[in-house]
């Protein structure tokens, strides 16, 4: 039996990876701050530390126990959120992941695996964007995960196996509905299950890449038995472009009812549009069958249609 960090299982990637991983049968840690997970999120047999990443205090309260590995997932997902308030931001995402190496490093746990984001990427030209490209992040929430992949590459001098994770848009069952901020998917599925409407903020033509929360777990697993994967930033997407018209049409086919589309303004930080090269992806994890979009927003509407009745 395997021992395992893992921040943010209260929430939606942080609880789907505990989920898998206690499932193997081996004893999971988690932190986390409650500040937009659940602790009804959080497996069955994980052991919950209720506190913040980013606050050294925390770090007491962790069984002092040999980890296989630490998994980073918690943290603020959203760049129109960072903007409300940047100082919290890097808080949360930039000196959680400095602490956190320093605990790695004290407690002698080599592998470190970081769930970062397409965010940092910025701006890029309409083709599929690679792992070795310049970074110019739009958003507080960017920055903060591009200074965390940094600070892990000074880490890594120390002895620590890291990979970082740059995670497209992940979706799928479990995803929070009630934040209205983060998530397209989330947010316009529930928008569409409670009014009936769908409120777009920016153009249909935007694009981005989709990938189902299933698939990012097994990404993550696959870190741990992978050796090539150290000391690599790897995006995890499916590497297609796929319109926000798309997925509004494939939302609403969904449904009986009629649909109501508003387009109005936009979101701080945003871009038109980004998807990913997967070769490094496929070449270092391999590949397996993931998850059709389609396939999953069905999965999706599923699993909230139950959770209603």
């Amino acid at each position: 039996m395997s021992r395992y960090l893992v921040t943010g299982a209260a929430g939606f990637i942080g609880s789907a990876l505990a989920s898998r991983l206690t499932k193997d049968g081996n004893k999971v840690v988690t932190i986390d701050n409650l500040s937009t997970g659940n602790t009804s999120n959080i497996p069955d047999g994980v052991e919950f530390i209720e506190g913040d990443c980013g606050n050294q205090e925390v770090y007491s309260k962790i069984p002092n126990d040999p980890y296989d590995a630490i998994f980073h997932i918690a943290g603020q997902s959203s760049g129109e959120i960072s903007f409300d308030d940047p100082i919290y931001d890097i808080r949360t995402n930039a000196e959680s992941t400095l602490l956190l190496l320093n605990f790695a490093l004290q407690n002698k746990c080599k592998r470190f695996i970081y769930a970062s984001t397409m965010s940092v990427y910025g701006i890029k030209p309409e083709r599929p964007v690679k792992e070795n490209e310049d970074c110019h992040p739009e958003s507080f929430y960017g920055i903060a995960k591009l200074a965390s992949e940094h600070y892990i590459r000074v880490y890594e001098q120390y002895g620590i196996d890291a990979t970082s994770l740059r995670l497209f848009n992940v979706y799928g069952p479990g995803q929070n509905m009630n934040n209205l901020r983060q998530g397209m998917v989330s947010i316009f599925l529930a928008q569409m299950l409670k009014d009936k409407r769908i409120h777009v903020k920016g153009s249909a033509d935007r694009f981005r890449d989709f990938i189902h929360i299933d698939d990012v777990v097994e990404s993550f697993f696959r870190c741990l038995s992978c050796d090539k994967s150290k000391g690599e930033i790897i995006n995890i997407a499916n590497g297609k472009a796929t319109k926000v018209k798309e997925i509004i049409d494939l939302l609403v086919s969904s449904q009986k009812e009629k649909i109501e589309i508003k387009y109005k303004g936009g979101t701080p930080g945003d871009i038109h549009g980004i998807f990913a090269d997967i070769t490094l992806m496929n070449e270092t994890l391999g590949t397996w069958e993931r998850i059709d979009l389609q396939d999953g927003l069905k999965m999706m509407i599923k699993s909230c249609s139950e959770g209603e009745s």
